[in-house]
């Protein structure tokens, strides 16, 4: 018997020899749902948040497009957009381009 058996028991410390074969497969689990629920599952309430907002688009609806341009919707076809960015000035986007729908009086406002 020596000193180190009064602290850690022969038995023991043969067990700890052996490694878990399940450890690395629970580590596996365990970065997969960090990475799904604080990566992949955000971005894609995002992405279902803006297809219902693109859905919901209707003539009249004061919207903000991705570059910043602020415009009132005069037209919409299945994926273009016609914005009137002041009287008589009309620009065509794309659908998907259009980030944000502003409350009504907006414009008038700005």
């Amino acid at each position: 018997m020596n000193l180190l058996d009064l602290f850690v028991s022969p038995a023991h410390a043969a067990a700890a020899g052996q490694p878990n074969p399940l450890s690395p497969l629970i580590m596996l689990a365990v970065f997969a749902l960090v990475f799904y629920f604080f990566l992949i599952r955000p971005q894609a309430k995002r992405a279902k948040e803006h297809r219902d907002m693109v859905a919901k688009l209707a003539r009249g609806d004061e919207v903000v497009a991705a570059g910043g341009l602020l415009g009132r919707i005069d037209d919409l076809s299945d994926g273009f957009v016609t914005l009137e960015i002041a009287d008589g000035v009309k620009v065509k986007l794309q659908r998907h381009a259009i980030t944000a729908v502003l409350p009504k009086g907006t414009l008038k406002s700005a």
